[in-house]
């Protein structure tokens, strides 16, 4: 089982990356006011979300302890950014509040899961 959480969380980590990758991608174009919202960011919050609800699965039949305010705080985050993304993956440019969003979601997302014990 520790290894199976352990292959979870590395592509946890992935779709971490490709969605916070995706975002500070399009920085320059947002300021420029032609921001979209990329594949990647879309691939990467779906697998944050998958690989999270995963991750708490087999934490939890591991018989590890979950905080379930916190990861329910987790989830309804990744929820809005998953969203947001589909919302707005086909509009060609996206207004520039909806990249600052989904990336300060993002980096809520990070702070929660690092700083929240």
């Amino acid at each position: 089982m520790t290894l199976l959480i352990g292959i979870t969380l590395i592509l946890h980590f992935i779709g971490l990356a490709s969605l916070l990758g995706g975002v500070l991608v399009q920085v320059k174009d947002t300021i420029a006011g032609q921001g979209r919202v990329v594949a990647a960011m879309i691939h990467g919050a779906l697998t944050q979300l998958v690989t999270g609800v995963l991750l708490v699965g087999f934490i939890q039949m591991a018989g590890g302890d979950i905080n379930n305010t916190k990861i329910a705080v987790k989830l309804a985050i990744v929820l809005i950014i998953t969203v947001l993304v589909f919302l707005f993956r086909k509009k060609r440019p996206v207004e520039s509040w909806v990249v600052w969003l989904i990336g300060l979601l993002t980096l809520a997302n990070i702070a929660i899961a690092v700083l929240w014990r």
